[in-house]
């Protein structure tokens, strides 16, 4: 169930729409369901409805005229609640809306049970599926009812009325959505031939401004950089950024003026604060002498379900902004076809970059440098480098799913799910080419012979399912690539297995052939290095295990951190 709340200064207009047509003939049968004393007159059950709604509006403003003849202010007397019952519900009978009403009515403070000066109200029902609940906010004793936090208790109350009566579990929120379009805004975007509103639009622009820059100059630069969008900064009188507000050039109101959206009107993480604290938190890697900003980005994404699993919610919800940020930025560097999946993938997933926990964007320098610095950098040929990183994106907004799922986080859980299948869909596609194209250089069947012999020895919980996939052969090119190169394949498998458990991999011999071509191309390790290794782990073998003295909650604890590799 959903509530709406809304005031207003005329009780006679609101009765009024209440009992009349509506805006498109859709009010049928309109009557009363519940009101104060259970005796209020009824338009919609009488013969002269037009004398009976004179009559109701009087009622319900009794107080408020008795305030007013003693001065006091009645301004927005007003309270208006329309619940409205989930498509798939059953219908409730008139009795079963009757409680609801004053269930809600309670629980917001205008009129408690048993308090005889309570606000005057009444319920209207005109459809199947939904009441509208109407209240002047003047009490018995002609104080002003206040009703603090009505949206929220209102909320609070219909979750319990769900559960009471098994009705559809809405997901809710906890106040850091983006604000919703108008309807007013939603009708105008299908006068003119648009999908989106100009808020939705300006949304996208401004997120992928925010990806794309390393600096607030350059987030500035790159939104007057945009066509068709029009930008407006603010200042204090040093001349530094204050805020900045955006607008489209087709968007204007009635006097022919821009129809103008400050950062924080778009979205809670737009504000110009709230950009300028991520862009200080960034870094842009410069690609010389390092490894490649795909490899980089990727190796960094990878890290995001580890960090997940620490006890650091602040730097988590900033590895999950990061992410974010990572996949606005795809649609500039990613092939035409592939863009609409890759902004639906990023525009389902802003919701879960976001919660009331203030996350700590220090922690997540390194994905958000290798973002911008990969964006200034040609993807590797072939299309592996970005199907790379979409295999990596997709462990992460999964590993995403299950922390907001246990912080009870619901609209970001289910706002990281439905990304999960345009992002599905985008690697899929991204990873055809390349998947083929090593799959068509498959080394002999006795190296292939060999290289299965290693993967059921390394990886015997997965081995069955590897070596049936399609992608077996484009796993043995690249294990015989990283050999030809002077890598253990063994070795290798065991390091991309311990980067993340592939349990959550759709395809484990993808997530495999990825992780082993990125690891593959680092300069393999010299004899020394190997036998120094050799040697460590042979002492680590032979190290005898301490008695079981320490707790169990220690023996059991995962490491606080893995080893980059």
């Amino acid at each position: 169930m959903i509530g709406k709340i809304t005031s207003g200064l005329s009780t006679r207009h609101l009765i009024g729409y209440l009992y009349g047509p509506g805006k498109a003939n859709e009010h049928t049968d309109p009557h009363l369901v519940a009101s104060w004393d259970g005796f209020a007159p009824d338009p919609g059950r009488t013969h002269d409805t037009r004398a009976a709604k004179k009559q109701l509006a009087q009622a319900l403003d009794l107080r408020v005229n008795q305030a007013r003849q003693q001065g006091r202010d009645t301004k927005r007397h007003v309270w208006h609640c329309s619940i409205r019952a989930a498509p798939e519900d059953r219908h409730l009978s008139d009795e079963e809306w009757a409680t609801i009403a004053h269930r809600v009515i309670t629980a917001t403070g205008i009129a408690p049970d048993g308090d005889p000066d309570g606000c005057r109200w009444v319920a209207v029902r005109h459809a199947d599926d939904h009441i509208h609940i109407a209240a002047t906010t003047v009490r018995g004793d002609l104080r002003n009812e206040k009703h603090w936090n009505d949206y929220l208790t209102t909320d609070h109350e219909l979750a319990a009325v769900e559960k009471d009566y098994d009705l559809h579990r809405v997901v809710r929120g906890d106040r850091t959505a983006a604000k919703r379009p108008t309807r007013a805004e939603q009708e105008k975007a299908h006068r003119t031939g648009h999908t989106h509103t100009a808020r939705e639009r300006l949304r996208t622009t401004v997120r992928t401004a925010v990806a794309a820059a390393a600096s607030t100059e350059e987030f500035i630069r790159l939104l007057n950089g945009t066509e068709g969008v029009l930008v407006e900064v603010q200042r204090f009188p040093s001349g530094d950024i204050r805020g900045y507000k955006v607008a489209l050039t087709e968007d204007t109101n009635a006097a022919g003026d821009p129809v103008w959206f400050s950062g924080s009107k778009l979205a809670p993480d737009l504000s110009f604060p709230k950009v300028h604290e991520r862009l200080s938190a960034t870094d842009a890697t410069e690609p010389n002498g390092k490894p490649h900003p795909w490899h980089q980005a990727t190796a960094a994404a990878e890290r995001i379900p580890s960090h997940l699993e620490q006890n650091d919610d602040n730097a988590s919800q900033a590895h999950l902004a990061a992410l974010g940020e990572a996949l606005d930025a795809l649609p500039l560097v990613a092939p035409a076809s592939l863009r609409p999946k890759l902004l639906q993938a990023a525009t389902a997933f802003e919701r879960a970059t976001r919660s009331l926990i203030r996350p700590d964007h220090q922690r997540s320098r390194a994905l958000r440098g290798a973002v911008r610095s990969m964006l200034r950098e040609p993807a590797p040929k072939g299309g592996a480098g970005l199907a790379m990183f979409l295999d990596a994106a997709l462990l992460a907004v999964i590993a995403a799913v299950r922390w907001h799922e246990k912080r009870h986080h619901q609209q970001q859980a289910h706002a990281a799910r439905q990304a999960l299948a345009p992002l599905q869909a985008a690697y899929d596609e991204a990873a055809r080419a390349p998947l083929v194209s090593l799959a068509n250089r498959k080394p002999p069947r006795a190296t292939t012979g060999r290289h299965a012999e290693i993967i059921r020895r390394t990886l015997p919980e997965h081995a069955d399912k590897i070596l049936n996939s399609r992608d077996w052969h484009a796993l043995a090119t690249v294990l015989s690539d990283a050999k030809a190169t002077g890598h253990d394949p063994a070795r290798l498998l065991k390091q991309a297995s311990d980067q993340r458990a592939l349990e959550d991999a759709r395809y484990p011999a993808r997530v495999l052939i990825w992780r082993i071509e990125r690891m593959g191309q680092r300069p393999a390790p010299s004899t020394r290095a190997r036998a120094a290794q050799a040697r460590s782990t042979a002492a680590t073998r032979h190290t005898p295990r301490p008695e079981a003295t320490a707790p169990a909650s220690i023996s059991t604890q995962r490491p606080a951190s893995r080893p980059r590799r």
